[in-house]
């Protein structure tokens, strides 16, 4: 079976892994910060702080900016997709803030900008935006939607982007993380870039950033002298969302090795894209020149999506939706609203394998397959 999804993990992790293992600090510590310097010179910013898990880091990010669960952010809104993995979506809900869900475009799955222009009230605490698959939302355009209901409103809320299929993702020759929002990465297991799980926050201002780096631990300043002595007083509550030093020993090895994980991705969506355009009963995504992709999955959408992934499966091919539509999600019924972009393709959706693993030969099997039909 040609797989949908496989962990990376460098040749030299286990041996990196070992010399945390032996070193006796396990805890957040010096290959952290290491890891941390070495994800500022790759991405141009030191505004950043590793986090346990890119779920964490979106709840710290909303903590953040909206808010801590409290009498203030009763009634508040986040306007995000419902199309992506919960972990976009629950921490609004662990914050007390309901989800107000905006439509999905169907030729890119990302969050319909008219949409969402059209839901931004004086309610709305901040936005969500998933990059669906790596493909970047326009960020340019969300900027003017962003200001104008601003100046509208009177209150311009705050921009949280979930990169977790973004890593080296770029808009217009920007690489996505830059464009003055805040920015979450995912290094779960099987993204192109994996600490085994951890996720990155990318602050848009110094004041955040030394914030976030208080709050991803208890509200304790690790960077201070103090950071250990009872002296030290907690201005502000926070959480235990930290990345350990066994985490960033493997985020240390599979940094040196993502690009070339991600150009084979690129390739092979690339060839996927010729050689399975104008195939009866799918229809492909839309590719931009002026953004670049990093082809986390590749979607396609498909008449009778039950018999496409049967077959698949009977070549030895997996496929699979990827994600549920979290609205549909028996804990968030109440907040249920008509979405026509979502329903036109929530039933058409699937990904057929596009990532390292996958050489030559696997990619012409599975377009092969998908062209003889199913």
């Amino acid at each position: 079976m040609i797989p949908l999804f496989r962990s990376a993990v460098a040749a030299d992790a286990a041996d990196r892994v070992r010399a945390v293992l032996d070193s006796g600090y396990l805890g957040q510590g010096p290959r952290v910060a290491e890891f941390e310097a070495a994800l500022a010179q790759r991405l141009g910013t030191d505004r950043l702080a590793t986090v346990n898990s890119a779920t964490s880091g979106l709840h710290l990010a909303l903590h953040l900016l909206a808010g801590p669960p409290g009498p203030a952010t009763v009634g508040g809104e986040v306007l995000t997709t419902p199309l992506t993995f919960p972990a976009t979506n629950w921490p609004i809900l662990a914050l007390g803030l309901r989800p107000r869900w905006v439509d999905v475009d169907p030729a890119t799955l990302n969050i319909d900008l008219t949409d969402l222009a059209a839901k931004i009230t004086a309610r709305t605490r901040a936005i969500m935006v998933v990059h669906w698959g790596g493909y970047p939302v326009d960020l340019d355009r969300l900027r003017e939607v962003v200001d104008e209901a601003g100046r509208r409103t009177g209150h311009r809320p705050p921009v949280i982007e979930d990169c977790a299929h973004a890593w080296g993702s770029s808009l217009r020759g920007r690489p996505v993380g830059d464009h003055g929002n805040t920015a979450v990465f995912s290094f779960q297991a099987i993204k192109h870039l994996t600490t085994g799980d951890g996720g990155l926050v990318v602050l848009p201002d110094d004041v955040l950033c030394r914030r976030a780096r208080r709050l991803r631990w208890l509200g304790l300043d690790r960077d201070s002298d103090e950071s250990f002595r009872s002296s030290q007083d907690v201005t502000e509550w926070g959480y235990k969302f930290h990345l350990n030093d066994v985490a960033a020993a493997i985020g240390l090895a599979n940094l040196d090795t993502v690009d070339a994980r991600v150009d084979r991705h690129r390739a092979n969506a690339a060839w996927y894209a010729g050689q399975l355009r104008g195939v009866a009963g799918l229809d492909l995504l839309e590719r931009r020149p002026d953004r670049r992709s990093a082809e986390w999955i590749f979607t396609v959408k498909v008449d009778d999506r039950p018999g496409f992934i049967r077959r698949l499966a009977e070549a030895g091919i997996a496929a699979s939706p990827v994600q549920r539509r979290n609205d549909l999600h028996s804990c968030v019924h109440e907040f249920r609203t008509d979405l026509p972009g979502l329903d036109a393709v929530a039933d058409r959706m699937v990904a057929i394998p596009v990532g390292w693993w996958v050489d030559d030969d696997d990619r012409s099997r599975i377009a092969e397959v998908i062209r003889a039909g199913w």
